[in-house]
């Protein structure tokens, strides 16, 4: 059977045609052959969502986005896109929107519950939240510290702005003053260890000679400490304990008018005695100076004092 040229370029257009709807609905995301379920979900922002994008369920790729519009009210976005026929999960699952990945677009992830009484059927509207992505999630870190990076330029703005109207014209040069004296004395005190290592470079010999006395010292003070541990305190003390116990007595004696020397301490009539002896005493020496021939007869010649013979 010939076909006629005309009947030919018919079937080629027909099969061409099918072929771009055909390949036209699978960039789309759908398919004419497939009875796949339409599901919908409603966002504020769909920025980097687009037809075609991939609808996962724990990352596995269950669907695809079909079409993107505004809905009734011109409020929202409302996104269409299918899944697989044979699925069967709740219809509050919710159809998270999130970032693919940098330059991956966004796609819709489905977090599914299970819940058979609530399965989804086609045309439902599932629950929508928008995850945020790795831009958003940087910006929110940015902000605080952008607010304080600010505040410190500000801060630091009115420091300087303190400063330069503090660092006048004088307090600059008190100020480079202040920088020369500091700078001579560092020079000072360089020339001042200098001159001390030289000092204990010279004394050298002596400090180590110093040193070695301080050390002999030491070793005396640890034999005399050694010494005094070998003493035997106790019986010094019970000795000293002794001796005060010893003189207490005495002294107890004493009071009590016990003994030659009690009685002399507390004896009035010997005491009273003692005193006419020494009156008696001094009125005999003073006597003797006053008439010392009464008592002493000397002569150079042997003569005797006729005064006295006579009497």
């Amino acid at each position: 059977m010939n076909l006629s040229r005309e009947v030919k370029t018919a079937i080629l257009i027909l099969g061409c045609l099918g072929t771009f709807i055909f390949g036209f609905s699978y960039l789309k995301g759908t398919s004419i052959f497939d009875n796949d379920k339409v599901l919908y979900a409603a966002y504020e922002d769909v920025e980097g969502l687009v037809v075609g994008a991939k609808v996962t369920i724990n990352g596995f790729s269950v669907g695809k986005v079909k079409n993107i519009d505004f809905d009734e009210d011109y409020q929202n976005i409302l996104v269409s896109f299918n899944v697989r026929n044979d699925l069967s999960f709740s219809n509050q699952s919710v159809a998270q929107l999130y970032e693919a990945g940098l330059i991956g677009g966004k796609a819709i992830a489905i977090i599914p519950q299970y819940d058979s009484a609530t399965a989804i059927k086609d045309g439902d509207i599932l629950p929508s939240e928008i995850k945020p992505g790795l831009t958003e999630l940087v910006n929110q870190q940015i902000a605080p510290l952008q607010d304080k990076i600010e505040g410190l330029l500000t801060s630091a703005d009115s420091l300087f702005a303190g400063v330069s109207n503090v660092l006048n014209y004088e307090s600059q040069n008190n100020l480079k003053l202040a920088l020369n004296g500091l700078t001579e004395s560092i020079s000072n005190i360089n020339n001042l260890s200098k001159s001390m290592s030289r000092i204990v470079n010279a004394n050298e010999k002596v400090f180590n000679s110093t040193m070695g006395h301080v050390e002999s010292t030491s070793k005396n003070l640890s034999q005399l400490t050694d010494s005094l541990s070998k003493i035997e305190f106790g019986v010094t003390m019970k000795n000293m304990e002794v001796a005060s116990e010893q003189l207490k007595s005495i002294l107890s004696n004493l009071e009590e008018g016990n003994g030659s020397a009690g009685k002399l301490l507390n004896d009035d009539a010997l005491y009273t005695e003692l005193l006419h002896s020494s009156e008696a005493l001094e009125a005999l020496l003073t006597d003797l100076k006053d008439h010392p021939k009464k008592y002493v007869h000397f002569s150079l010649f042997g003569r005797k004092d006729k005064s006295n013979e006579k009497k």
